[in-house]
Parts: structure tokens; C-alpha cells; sequence
């Protein structure tokens, strides 16, 4: 049987990029790079989105020719796929689920709107700052009491669920603001366990290319 052939659409900051990367890493799957120029509005051309992805965002993973979108359905398949990272019953499915769809819409959500307002954008408005920040908190803290629980997420071994949670937490802390040894000493130690991880490479070593411009 012949090797996937993966290409992986994203640009270095993008943390939903990290979690393809990451994961097919993991997976022991290589793929290859193809950088985009985000900061210069690629992904909002018509030409773009006719011909990568029409909903207009990163990653793209293509799988053999075919273009998958979507990042957390495509965590669940490529641990089906490659056998790694899943959940192995129904408990542990449902549990996947609950937490990729958490990660979504509350933790990288407001994460990456807010390192990407407070890093890459100027003088950005410090009351949006402030209300992301307080969400942030809040969503931080759910977290580190789960994982000071237990070695993951959902158990005593690494699913796609974790590594969805930590992509926008693995960024380096002057980015994102977090000095999280400090301020949530669980999920530093939670992190910790995913880089021991055989394979694991940190976020700008995995998706490499041009960078967006500090502006903080």
C-alpha cells in the first residue's frame, strides 16, 4: 500500500495549522509545507477560496489531491486513519468530541483572536483586550483543574483532544501574554507531557516560512 500523500495549507502563527502539523507528526506521517501569505489577505481572494477552500480559512489539509477543511474533523480522521490518538470506546468518543468542540468555540476561539490582536496588530483596543482576557481566565482555569486531575484530558494517555488544547498555549508566552509556569503551574505541567511526547516539535519548528510582523 502506497503513503498518503499529504500537503498542509498554513501560515507559522496559525495554531489550528500547529495541531495538523503536530498531529501528523505524531502520526509519523510527512507532509508537505505550503506556506500562505495571510497578513497579505490571500485567503480572502476569490481565487483563493475557489480554488483551496471556499469557507476562506487555514489550514487546508490535502489528503492525495482531496482538500479537507476543518480542523477538528480532521484531527478524528487522521487518528482513524493512522490508528493513533483516538478515543477507543464510546465513553472516550463522546469525551473527544466534548472537548475538541470546548477547544473550538471557547479556548482557541478567544486565544487566538486575542494573541493575534495583542502580537500582530497595532494598538489594538485594550477594552476588547481586556474582555477577551477575563474569557481567557475563565477558560484557563476550567482547564488546569481537569489536568491537574489527571495526566491528559480525557485520561491517562495523550488524544487528538489534547493536542487541539494546547496548540495556541505552545506558542511562545511573549505572544500570547501567558506566563502559564506562573499563572496555571497544572497546565505547564500538562504541556510538559505533550512535548515528552516521541516526535513532538514546537509550533514555529514545524511550520516553517515568512513571518508575520510584530507589532507588540
Amino acid at each position: 500500500m502506497s503513503q498518503t500523500r499529504y500537503r498542509l495549507h498554513y501560515f507559522p502563527e496559525s495554531g489550528n495549522s500547529y495541531k495538523l502539523a503536530l498531529m501528523l507528526t505524531l502520526c509519523g506521517q510527512p507532509f508537505e509545507p505550503v506556506w500562505t501569505d495571510f497578513g497579505a489577505g490571500v485567503t480572502r481572494t476569490a481565487q483563493w477560496r475557489a480554488q483551496v477552500n471556499p469557507m476562506g480559512e487555514i489550514p487546508v489539509l490535502e489528503e492525495d489531491g482531496e482538500r479537507l477543511t476543518q480542523t477538528a474533523p480532521i484531527l478524528l480522521r487522521l487518528a482513524e486513519r493512522h490508528g493513533r490518538l483516538g478515543g477507543t470506546n464510546d465513553r472516550e468518543h463522546f469525551e473527544l468530541l466534548r472537548w475538541l468542540f470546548w477547544d473550538n468555540h471557547k479556548l482557541t476561539a478567544t486565544m487566538a483572536t486575542y494573541r493575534f490582536r495583542r502580537a500582530f496588530t497595532r494598538a489594538p483596543d485594550e477594552r476588547v483586550q481586556d474582555f477577551l482576557r477575563a474569557r481567557l481566565d475563565d477558560y484557563l482555569g476550567i482547564l488546569a483543574n481537569e489536568v491537574a486531575q489527571r495526566p491528559f484530558i480525557i485520561g491517562d494517555r495523550p488524544t487528538v483532544a489534547d493536542l487541539s488544547l494546547c496548540a495556541y498555549l505552545s506558542f511562545p508566552p511573549d505572544e500570547s501574554g501567558y506566563d502559564l509556569a506562573a499563572t496555571h503551574p497544572a497546565i505547564h505541567a500538562w504541556l510538559g507531557r505533550i512535548a515528552a511526547l516521541p516526535g513532538w516539535r514546537a509550533p514555529y519548528d514545524l511550520l516553517p516560512g515568512q513571518r508575520l510582523p510584530r507589532m507588540a
